[in-house]
């Protein structure tokens, strides 16, 4: 069984920042892809930014050159997201994921998400 734990979140002031993390734990196997993602009220949810295990990264347009991520070597199984310049536009729910295949068959897992409210 795959866990993932997030922490990070928090009520920050439009242009400031964040670091969100995620440690996942029991069964993983590598290759994997780390990522978060995020779901504001009434949207769907939407992809932030991933990572491979090899450090290869996406972002969605809407945050490039504001959030970078990224995964610690020493803890392979650990996934940051650091958030500058934040936008209320931000605010959602940030959701960890971390997914493989193996023989063909998708292992997905998400955590239970961490709030980021950005307002004045």
């Amino acid at each position: 069984q795959v866990q993932l734990v997030e922490s990070g979140g928090d009520l920050v002031q439009p242009g400031g920042s964040l670091r969100l993390s995620c440690a996942a734990s029991g069964s993983i196997l590598s290759p994997n892809t780390m990522g978060w993602y995020r779901q504001a009220p009434g949207k769907q949810r939407e992809l932030v930014a991933t990572i491979t295990s090899g450090g290869t990264t996406t972002y969605a347009d809407s945050v490039k050159g504001r959030f970078t991520i990224s995964r610690d070597n020493a803890k392979k199984n650990t996934v940051y997201l650091q958030m500058n310049s934040l936008k209320p536009e931000d605010t959602a729910l940030y959701y960890c994921n971390l997914r493989y295949y193996r023989l063909g068959k998708l292992y997905n897992y998400w955590g239970q998400g961490t709030q980021v409210t950005v307002s004045s």
